[in-house]
């Protein structure tokens, strides 16, 4: 357990990666590589196409017995703030393609025993909390517009939402909520989980340097966490089918985004 380290990396001194400026354009290109990544070898997947309808079916018939339909909406939303965490054995198969390895599926939870293994799951327990904030906040939000009466079927939902006046501020504030998490998201973890898998560098490190990222390039990251976003909506409306195909194209892109964003450790040390 002397080699266990959380919020420091390995090393006596903390390593600050450098950060580069980057494009619009490299974003798109990252997703490109991602999906390049992804179409290798897509059997690799074949089982996320039958855990996310599982999910969708089981979270359907749970919210239909328990009368929870107003966390529908937050839930699916709930992906992007989660994604990060979820994506990491995608993560360590793009490090492997890049470096000419075997990248079998078993390779995935080769990140399992990264060196790094106890900030990662440091950063998965920060994005848990987030996850459960914004579900609490949602809640919060909608019993304070509705009461504690929820409808009893979806249809019921959607005529409560899009057919009663407080429905709309519902809505418009509800998303502007959601769209803080993602951000808060988005700023500490962006590259922070590809930057542990790659340089043993801590947990404090991983998300400064995703911070700095954001703060360096605002724009293409922004356009990074809005094609996310969308994308994990959109996977998640036919039963959390689509997340089998967009998960793993935006865990594999946000590999090779990190390698955009940040010098290699051997470019700073001249090795």
């Amino acid at each position: 357990m002397s080699n266990f380290h959380v919020v420091s990396g390995a090393g006596d001194k903390l390593d600050m990666p450098m950060i580069r400026t980057i494009s619009t354009s490299d974003v798109f290109d990252a997703l490109r590589q991602g999906a390049a990544d992804f179409w290798e070898k897509p059997s690799h997947y074949a089982m996320l196409v039958l855990i996310y309808p599982v999910i969708g079916i089981v979270l359907t018939v749970r919210m239909n017995g328990y009368h929870t339909w107003p966390l529908l909406y937050p839930l699916i939303g709930g992906f992007a703030l989660i994604g990060p965490f979820a994506a990491l054995g995608l993560y360590e198969i793009s490090r492997r393609r890049e470096q000419g390895l075997d990248t079998s599926w078993h390779h995935a939870f080769d990140a399992l025993r990264s060196p790094a293994i106890g900030s990662i799951a440091a950063l998965g327990a920060m994005l848990l909390v987030l996850f459960t904030l914004w579900l609490t906040s949602a809640q919060a939000l909608y019993e304070s517009m509705f009461g504690s009466s929820p409808p009893r079927t979806l249809p019921a939902l959607f005529g409560q939402v899009l057919g009663e006046p407080a429905g709309m501020s519902l809505l418009i504030i509800g998303s502007a909520l959601g769209a803080l998490f993602a951000l808060v998201t988005l700023c500490t973890t962006v590259i922070a989980f590809p930057l542990l898998l790659d340089r043993d560098v801590g947990a404090y490190v991983a998300v400064e340097t995703s911070f700095r990222a954001v703060l360096r390039n605002p724009v293409p990251l922004l356009v990074w966490g809005i094609i996310v976003g969308a994308g994990l909506f959109l996977g998640s409306l036919p039963l959390f089918v689509g997340l089998a195909v967009v998960i793993p194209i935006f865990g594999h892109a946000t590999w090779h985004l990190y390698r955009k964003l940040v010098e290699p450790a051997s470019a700073i040390r001249g090795l």
